[in-house]
């Protein structure tokens, strides 16, 4: 395979070399691409941005010209912060008193592709959006839902809407994987960020994309996770505050221009996202924070030898119990009963806490990694 594609790249430079007319049109086009440091080149236009309140001035959450990534757990109101990011970018108004759209006149309008919800809740979404901005129906945004297709047909569909209306500037793809067949497949995460590389270019627009984290990390999903981040202008992460499951913390992960504050939202009696006022964000961001599920495999079970040098049998209680006075011996910090019973049940599930019979006390199995 490797002799095969090192044959196929030495023919391209004999091509390039040749002086054919393949030769001149690579010639002509990287020309084309090359950059001259004297060039006057403007800055992108931006698309939507985020005025700070800690310190002054607005943070640009998008460029005409680029992509950006939008990712977070199921259930951590990605679609809400969406329908916040769709009303910035319809309205001329400042939303929630904090998000302003920069289109231009001539290019304002909007594409928004839902490829996960059916009908009704895809209109449920739109309904908020309008009721975000007070339009009953506004003009220049054009929602589709793409759940019935299959990932072929909404890559085309998608690529057909942004090369046929010159007013676009904004577009929301809220379930970027199902473009694609395998999440994994490295061919086609390649495939989809330089679609999205070439459609915002070539038309000057600004994509915004959805996708979800890893179940057991805040990782993006998938080899097409790690590309669009590697590629996207922006990513923000979406999750829910750890003290109040109504509130939702958005958190720059990664930002090529200035990085806009952590700010917070929740939802409102109406059902519309709103600012969360008065609400002190976490100091520790949850990547920095000690989780029990990143607690190597060994320590868990130095855990276990401590407690059982004290017996040999521990009912279930008494492990909680025990469990929390060898946590604190060994890190010096107190654990809840949330995070006991989670330890508890690893240890089971590996066999390091072995029951004979329900309700039976329990004993302490042989470290297997």
């Amino acid at each position: 395979m490797r002799t095969n594609k090192l044959n196929d790249l030495s023919e391209i430079i004999d091509t390039a070399m040749s002086g054919d007319s393949d030769s001149q049109r690579l010639k002509l086009k990287l020309e084309s691409l090359k950059i001259n440091p004297t060039e006057k080149i403007n800055p992108p236009q931006i698309a939507w941005e985020l005025e700070n309140i800690k310190t002054e001035g607005f943070s640009t959450l998008g460029t005409l010209g680029n992509f950006s990534l939008i990712i977070g757990k199921a259930k951590s109101r990605k679609s809400f912060f969406i329908n916040i990011a769709v009303s910035t970018a319809i309205s001329t108004d400042l939303i929630l008193n904090r998000f302003k759209g920069r289109l231009p006149t001539g290019q304002n309008e909007v594409l928004y592709f839902d490829t996960e919800q059916g009908k009704y809740h895809v209109q449920q979404a739109l309904k908020r959006i309008c009721q975000q901005v007070n339009i009953s129906e506004p003009r220049n945004l054009h929602v589709y839902g793409l759940r019935s297709q299959q990932p072929r047909e909404r890559l085309e569909l998608i690529q057909y809407a942004i090369y046929n209306n010159n007013k676009i500037g904004f577009v929301v793809i809220d379930g970027i994987k199902d473009l694609v067949t395998s999440i994994n497949d490295e061919a086609e995460a390649t495939m989809i960020a330089s679609k999205l590389l070439k459609w915002t270019e070539e038309r000057n627009i600004h994509i915004v994309t959805v996708l979800h984290q890893n179940k057991s990390d805040n990782n993006a999903r998938g080899h097409i996770g790690t590309e669009l981040i590697n590629k996207a202008e922006t990513v923000l992460s979406v999750t829910k505050a750890e003290t109040d499951n109504e509130i939702s913390i958005v958190e720059p992960q990664q930002c090529r221009n200035r990085e806009p504050e952590v700010f917070s939202f929740e939802i409102n009696e109406d059902g519309l996202p709103i600012i969360a006022e008065n609400f002190e964000l976490r100091t520790e961001t949850k990547k920095n924070k000690f989780d029990i599920t990143d607690l190597e495999d060994h320590k868990k079970y130095q855990l276990l030898n401590e407690i059982y040098s004290k017996g040999n049998l521990f009912s279930y209680s008494e492990l909680k119990i025990q469990f929390k006075l060898a946590y604190k011996s060994h890190f010096k910090k107190t654990i809840g009963i949330n995070k006991i019973v989670e330890l508890i049940t690893d240890c089971k599930n590996k066999n390091w806490l072995v029951q004979e019979k329900p309700k039976a006390p329990y004993s302490k199995g042989e470290f297997k990694k």
